[in-house]
């Protein structure tokens, strides 16, 4: 049991304890001069509360058993990789004259580094 289940335990105890007391000081209100037939059906109902509270706290505790042995028997399958989108083939751009020797450089390095991308 880890944690979390041991303070849901204690707040669970807790919360039966507050709901028995409760339930007493209706019932002893109901049992006094001024009590009423309200204060008779609180001292019934706060019992009902506490034991609301405990199976709150066993069906949470089942719920979590069985997700986990679901989780178990459930071993996710690796998913297959996808298949790789083709390359498109790049064929060398032409060499083309240029009158600028400057822009010609420029060219020729862009040619390199694109022919260096694609390599």
């Amino acid at each position: 049991m880890n944690g979390r289940w041991l303070g849901l335990l204690v707040f669970a105890l807790i919360w039966v304890v507050a709901c028995l007391l409760l339930a007493r000081w209706q019932w002893d209100r109901a049992q006094e001069a001024g009590g009423s037939l309200q204060n008779l059906a609180y001292a019934i109902q706060w019992p009902l509360f506490g034991g609301f509270g405990v199976f709150l706290w066993f069906r949470l505790r089942r719920l979590e058993a069985q997700k986990q042995a679901t989780d178990q028997e459930q071993a996710p399958e690796p998913e297959p990789l996808p298949e790789p989108a083709p390359v498109p083939v790049r064929r060398p751009v032409a060499q083309v004259e240029e009158p600028d020797d400057e822009l010609a450089a420029y060219n020729r390095m862009l040619a390199q580094l694109n022919g260096r991308d694609q390599g």
